[in-house]
């Protein structure tokens, strides 16, 4: 592969047979910020403890359980006291946020488990996580961080296309502007404007601050089953309509020459799983640990053309109230917190719920998450009586 066809989405002749098979029953957070007092176990318990109430369920209700970021499921299911038949610890990376929900569907419908908890607990702030530097998979390149690779390859963005980097400042802004109507946001209070972002102190030229995601420490857990079960449950379900991914990993160790447009397109296939279309969208979930990675998911997905994303953004395309396309409407990982893209997709179902209060999008029917990664995938959600 040369690294810019456009690799062949799967045809899908008839309905794909997991469509609004699968339902999210529970969701819960924690605060985000510096909390040294307690660790990931302690969070991912707060989370899931949220989780089970807002499902109105009890730990021995979970028999299937996925963990992400804490070092033993073993250690985290004897804590809460779940004796589960399914159990996973899944890699640290943000791209399997979306691994995981897929992994917890098909354990669902297959019958390995009935109803799943999902759960991520992160201490990165209170014990200093440091992203790059030392040996990594980055270094034989010279690159040491996950900023510098997407430095570059929105470097490579400006030079093919003529964007700038004052084009990411309407993702930026768009996502602050969200934060300050999300009392829970890190960023909650804080405004910026254009100016503030294009003035931001530079970390990897042509990257700047603003265009970095937070570190900080919180914990995220969802809870998933069959969407006859949970209708039975507290609260209204929100189906997984449809998920698509594209693997692709020869460019795995540097900068990836392509925007991942190519992976990004396969993953046009999860409107045919849906059974519905990018049209019928009201919001987006998009993996932001960087600016960069929204532009090239809009690409990638259709939204606007290769090359387009830097005209796309601007007049408040992605902002509440003023786009089309309303964008991690809780902040994101920009402007709430880098809880790599768990954080994400609890906003895109608080939003099917009608839960986020004055950053809620009118009549949100369905929503679609995004990641731009080596690991490529989009997931559409949908409301039980859309």
């Amino acid at each position: 592969m040369t690294g810019r066809e456009t690799l062949a989405a799967p045809s899908l002749s008839d309905a794909w047979p997991m469509r609004d098979k699968i339902a999210f029953a529970g969701i819960g957070t924690t605060r985000y910020g510096n909390f040294p007092e307690t660790d990931s176990y302690g969070l991912g318990c707060e989370a899931l403890n949220a989780a089970l109430d807002d499902a109105g369920l009890v730990p021995g209700d979970i028999d299937g359980l996925i963990v992400s970021r804490m070092p033993s499921y073993e250690r985290f299911a004897e804590m809460m006291g779940i004796t589960p038949q399914y159990c996973l610890l899944t890699e640290t990376p943000g791209r399997f946020s979306g691994v995981s929900l897929a992994l917890a569907a098909q354990a669902i419908a297959t019958g390995a488990a009935k109803t799943v908890a999902l759960v991520y607990g992160n201490n990165g702030r209170s014990v200093r996580m440091n992203y790059g530097g030392g040996d990594s998979q980055w270094s034989p390149w010279g690159m040491t961080s996950p900023g510098a690779i997407h430095s570059m390859m929105w470097r490579r963005h400006m030079h093919d296309f003529g964007t700038t980097h004052a084009d990411l400042g309407h993702v930026s802004l768009a996502f602050r502007n969200h934060a300050c109507l999300n009392p829970d946001a890190v960023m909650h209070g804080k405004p910026i404007t254009l100016e503030d972002h294009a003035a931001a102190r530079p970390i990897c030229e042509p990257l700047k601050l603003l265009d970095y995601c937070l570190i900080n420490d919180g914990g995220v857990a969802w809870i998933m089953t069959s969407a006859e079960r949970a209708r039975d449950m507290k609260r209204p379900p929100v189906l997984l309509s449809g998920y698509a991914r594209q693997d692709r990993f020869s460019y795995g160790g540097a900068p990836a020459d392509d925007y991942w447009h190519p992976t990004l397109s396969a993953c046009r296939s999860v409107y045919d799983r849906a059974g519905f279309g990018r049209e019928d969208v009201q919001g987006l979930g998009i993996y932001d640990n960087f600016s960069p990675t929204v532009m090239f998911s809009l690409e990638g997905l259709g939204f606007c053309g290769l090359g387009e994303s830097g005209d796309f953004v601007k007049g408040g395309t992605l902002q509440l109230g003023t786009g089309r396309w309303p964008t991690n409407t809780s902040g994101g990982h920009l402007s709430d917190s880098y809880m790599q893209g768990w954080g994400v997709i609890a906003e895109c179902i608080r939003q099917l719920r009608g839960d986020c209060g004055a950053r809620q999008i009118p009549d949100a029917k369905a929503m679609q998450y995004i990641c731009a990664t080596h690991i490529a995938q989009s997931i559409l959600f949908r409301r039980d009586d859309a």
